[in-house]
């Protein structure tokens, strides 16, 4: 599955209630200002068991480059069609 988020953590807790649910093997990416929590170490540990990506747009949009955590893939559009191919069930966290 893919799990994919657009509101920062700092918003709303989306990314919280997303990280209950998935589950170890599913995919996270984080879109728009989601792209935030990649760069704080706590919530990349509960990340952790998720295989993380980022779209690399909105990181260069707001940015961010650099300051990417580690583990954390950055993938441009055509990545982003790629991962929901890859990935036949989506859930997408408004």
């Amino acid at each position: 599955m893919l799990h994919i988020v657009n509101k920062s953590p700092a918003q709303t807790s989306t990314l919280a209630s997303c990280l209950r649910l998935a589950q170890p093997g599913h995919a996270l990416l984080l879109i728009e200002d989601a792209v935030y929590a990649a760069t704080q170490a706590d919530t990349l540990a509960a990340m952790k068991p998720l295989k993380v990506y980022v779209l690399q747009p909105d990181v260069d949009a707001r940015g961010m480059k650099g300051r990417i955590g580690d583990g954390v893939t950055p993938v441009d559009y055509a990545g982003f069609v790629d991962l929901v191919a890859e990935h036949p069930t989506n859930q997408s966290w408004l």
